[in-house]
């Protein structure tokens, strides 16, 4: 499984990719492995404001429906709107053309508190 160095993790399975004050947030490589099939996406609407911790959305696959947290404070600067029609791209390039939401941080320090990709390695294996 990919676990890229320069992104932070939660112990939920979200990643983070922390450029400026914005980050970019999506679902790991070991949880989209772990739902298997993802066959719907619900996202945020731009504008909304999310605490770190919260529901931001849910991801449903054949198996499971499973919601989705946001690991930092701040609010929502753009969806991927392309998910609607291509959920399957989560399981396809989680860390790339499946990324769900970016966020402008409020608090970017709280990224510094996430997981690095060795810790969130050591947690799921």
């Amino acid at each position: 499984m990919e676990y890229p160095a320069d992104l932070r993790y939660t112990d939920d399975h979200e990643w983070l990719r922390v450029e400026g004050d914005t980050g970019t947030v999506g679902i790991t490589d070991f949880a989209q492995r772990e739902l298997t099939d993802i066959v719907f996406i619900e996202l945020p609407s731009v504008g909304d404001v999310i605490a770190q911790g919260e529901t931001f959305g849910t991801v449903e696959a054949i198996k499971a429906v499973s919601d989705l947290y946001c690991p930092v404070d701040g609010k929502i600067v753009e969806v991927n709107e392309e998910l609607a029609d291509h959920p399957e791209w989560v399981n396809d390039d989680p860390y790339g053309s499946g990324w769900m939401i970016k966020i402008e941080m409020t608090d970017p320090e709280q990224a510094e508190a996430l997981l690095t990709a060795d810790q969130y390695k050591e947690n799921v294996e």
